[in-house]
Formats: structure tokens, C-alpha cells, sequence
């Protein structure tokens, strides 16, 4: 039976004097789920996203994952940012490697990297050329970002992080920027990536049916303070015909209403 991933308890975060983004707020994800935050422009999607990751603490209350108190980033979980974070100066090969490399400075010490023997450079760059290879990007090992599309560099700052075989995927708005042919290939992708890879995974987007089709979970974020979860079970995740399937417009049409009369939520 699958364990709990993902443990808010109580916690309270804020920016300086301004009202708590989340106020004694809790909520759990169990393993190998896959959730979509979804909520208004300043609502705290992000801010949550960056709980999660360690990059930000809360004020009170705690945050655990995989049974451990969040205190600082943790070596297992990958983390895909709408801008890519992509070195210009580097290729889509060592973009790539970036995340193994930085890991070598530490070694395998429990905090930076996860605990062990050091990664073989032989290893490391089999995992590099398998998800190049995985994700279609082989063939441009040796390009610079800037000479990518921007599916090109999203693929790139995916094999970055699936390269550090992470257990919990955390994503925030990975494919607002691109096309829509991209964003459905990209995000058809990531459903694929994350059953192969029994992988936990968190998506923030602002987008009601990309939510509906990467979370088989929805959480929605309203205006601050965020106190209770408000939760949806989401049937019509991965399923390519949903728009065609009973049920999937209401429930559409639920998370709507629940958002409000807020523009940012887009259709």
C-alpha cells in the first residue's frame, strides 16, 4: 500500500508584514499521485510549489516529504520551471549533465546529493544520453539554447531533472509559454515520463484542462489566506477523448465555478 509522499501540516506562510498566503493550511499527497494546483494570479500556487521544494520554509507548522522534514532542498525531488533555467553559454548536453555535475562538488553526502557511493562519470553519462536520446534531443547534444525552440529547451530542462532520477516531480507552468501542438506533445510526454518512472508529481498551471488532464487530483488555491484544501477527484486524467466522455464538462465546469470569476483561469 502506497505511503504518504507529501505531509503539510499546520503550516503558515506569509511575505514580510502582508496577510498569510496560507494560514494553519495542511494537506497530503499520497505516493506516486499525480496532482495539478490550480488557482487565480496570486493565489499562491507558486509560493506552494516553492514549499515544497525547499526553497522557501513556513513561518510555523511542517512540511514533510517521503517522511523527512523540508529544510532545504532535497537531492530527490526535480524540480521544471516555465523558464527553463538553461545555461546560454551551455550545451543541450551539458544543460543536461548540469545537475550531476553540480552533485560531484558535494558528493554523495546526504544533503546535496543523495547518500552513497559517487556516481560514476562511465553512468552518469549513460543516464545523460539515454534521456537525450528518450526525450528526441540527441541530435542536438551540441546546440546552445539560444539556438533551440522552445519545446527544444523545455525537453532539455526535462532531461536535466529526470537525469537526477527524482521521486517527486514538482512543475510550475512548464508549457504556458510554448504552442499549443508543443504544449500537447510536451504534455503527453510528461504523462508517459512519470508512469515509467513512478514518480509523484505536482503541477502548477493556470489552465483548467491542462490541470484535468495531468492531475488525477486537482487542488484549488484561492485568494489568500488559503485555510482548506478544496480538493476534486479528477476521473478524465490522461484520457485523450475526455471532451468526449460523460462527466468531463461538468466537472469542468465544477473546478470553474469553484475558481470564480477570475480571468486568469483560462478555458
Amino acid at each position: 500500500m502506497a505511503g504518504s509522499m507529501i505531509e503539510l501540516k499546520e503550516i503558515t506562510f506569509a511575505y514580510g508584514r502582508h496577510q498569510p498566503v496560507f494560514d494553519r493550511y495542511s494537506w497530503e499527497v499520497t505516493e506516486r499521485e499525480s496532482w495539478a494546483v490550480i488557482g487565480p494570479s496570486g493565489c499562491g500556487k507558486t509560493t506552494l510549489l516553492y514549499l515544497l521544494a525547499g526553497l522557501r520554509q513556513p513561518q510555523s507548522g511542517s512540511i514533510q516529504i517521503a517522511g523527512q522534514v523540508v529544510e532545504r532542498p532535497r537531492p530527490q525531488s526535480g524540480l521544471i520551471l516555465q523558464d527553463h533555467g538553461l545555461l546560454p553559454w551551455a550545451t543541450v548536453a551539458e544543460n543536461a549533465r548540469l545537475g550531476l555535475t553540480i552533485r560531484t562538488l558535494y558528493g554523495p553526502d546526504g544533503r546535496h546529493a543523495p547518500a552513497g557511493d559517487a556516481l560514476d562519470p562511465g553512468i552518469a553519462q549513460q543516464r545523460i544520453d539515454h534521456w537525450l536520446n528518450r526525450l528526441g534531443i540527441a541530435d542536438l547534444r551540441d546546440k546552445y539554447p539560444g539556438q533551440l525552440s522552445g519545446g527544444q529547451r523545455q525537453r532539455t530542462a526535462i532531461a536535466r531533472t529526470l537525469a537526477l532520477e527524482p521521486d517527486l516531480l514538482l512543475m510550475d507552468e512548464p508549457f504556458s509559454a510554448l504552442d499549443a501542438p508543443t504544449r500537447e506533445d510536451l504534455q503527453r510526454l510528461i504523462v508517459e515520463l512519470r508512469r515509467e518512472a513512478n514518480l509523484t508529481s505536482v503541477i502548477v498551471t493556470h489552465n483548467i484542462d491542462e490541470a484535468l488532464y495531468l492531475g488525477r487530483k486537482l487542488l484549488v488555491l484561492g485568494h489568500p489566506p488559503n485555510r482548506t484544501p478544496i480538493v476534486f477527484e479528477n476521473p478524465f486524467a490522461t484520457q485523450a477523448d475526455r471532451y468526449q466522455q460523460p462527466g468531463y464538462q461538468t466537472l469542468f465546469d465544477r473546478v470553474r465555478a469553484e475558481l470564480g470569476n477570475h480571468h486568469e483561469a483560462a478555458v
